[in-house]
């Protein structure tokens, strides 16, 4: 998954607002968005994504009670390392400053980003989202999955951290005992908002028409039932993430070791310094002069677990996705096998 920079929000994050009556401590419970907000995200990536490469973009609109409203968006521009010179603030606030100019609504709401097979769980989609929840309280994310909207169904989920997770990014504590203490698995790090997707009634009877009018063939190929590439690319990279887990435990259980093994060395050390002090005492002579332990017995570093923690949470988005996949495929499978038996 291509690697995302840290968002430039904060500078135009006290535009967002709510409306009257809303608090900034409400929370998000719906999303609405409007088509041609779906329609632009799509149209984003099928211009400049490419495969596994992810494009991003700036969510506008507004909140009205526990409902978040998007209205608008506008996508970052795809620049290389060449261009050393473009600014992406100035950039978000000339795009702002020209959608108010023409009255379209302007206020940040949150981002949206491309996904490739669902993996979208990392350190930098963490990092941004804090950014943006941290400055604008009811910021979302929306993730778009190309590869299973080709499957024949819209894949759009809007995600939002959790308060537990929010106070453990402001805090910076992702030591095993802070994770501990504040009870967070990889279930309790994004939590899904229902979306809604919302069109004018004029927009209504045009697609009515648009459809009456087609003259493309019915789709019977949701009905084959013959399984394509997104069950064996999902499963891969499954397995690929399954191995870096069990590369982030070995690390902690030679952490735990070293950490062990030190432990036991000061013990011992101890101990061998009151039995000294005991016989200088026996024989009259002063005790030995204290020493600092903690610097001759430097505790080793332990492993960031935050990111198990997110490879754990995209493992299980994993594991979602091959399960949705396959349940459609044995459901057909299924109907498949009681229409055979019952034309026999």
């Amino acid at each position: 998954m291509a690697s995302r920079k840290e968002p430039t929000t904060t500078p135009t994050a006290p535009m967002a607002s709510t409306s009257s009556g809303a608090t900034l401590d409400s929370p998000v419970k719906q999303i609405q968005i409007e088509g041609l907000v779906v329609l632009k995200i799509i149209k984003h990536y099928q211009e400049e994504g490419q495969g596994s490469e992810v494009v991003q973009g700036v969510l506008l609109g507004l909140v009205v009670e526990d409902r978040l409203e998007i209205t608008n968006c506008f996508p970052f521009p795809q620049h290389t390392e060449d261009d050393a010179d473009f600014d992406e603030v100035q950039y978000q606030m000339e795009m702002m400053r020209s959608l108010r100019h023409v009255n379209i609504d302007h206020l940040h709401v949150g981002w949206y980003q491309s996904t490739y097979y669902g993996s979208f769980v990392s350190r930098a989609l963490l990092d941004s989202q804090f950014s943006y929840q941290h400055a604008i309280e009811e910021s979302v994310v929306l993730v778009y999955d190309p590869i299973k909207t080709a499957q024949g169904s819209l894949s759009l989920k809007a995600y939002r951290l959790t308060p537990k997770l929010m106070e453990i990014c402001k805090e910076k504590d992702f030591s095993a005992e802070g994770l501990k203490k504040a009870m967070i698995g990889f279930e309790h790090m994004f939590e899904e908002v229902p979306i809604v997707i919302k069109n004018s009634h004029l927009i209504n009877v045009l697609l009515w028409e648009l459809e009456d009018k087609s003259t493309v063939a019915d789709k019977h190929e949701l009905l084959n039932l013959s399984s394509s590439n997104h069950l064996e690319k999902s499963l891969q990279l499954l397995m690929d993430r399954v191995d870096d887990m069990s590369q982030d435990i070995v690390k902690y259980n030679t952490y735990s070791r070293n950490l062990s093994k030190q432990q036991q060395q000061k013990h011992q050390y101890t101990q061998r310094r009151q039995q000294e002090n005991a016989q200088r005492q026996t024989r009259g002579e002063p005790p030995l002069p204290e020493e600092d332990i903690s610097k001759m017995f430097k505790p080793p570093q332990p492993p960031p677990r935050m990111d198990t923690l997110l490879i754990a949470g995209q493992i299980n988005n994993y594991c979602q996705n091959v399960k949705e996949f396959t349940s459609q495929n044995l459901g057909k499978l299924f109907m498949a096998e009681a229409l055979q038996g019952h034309n026999s």
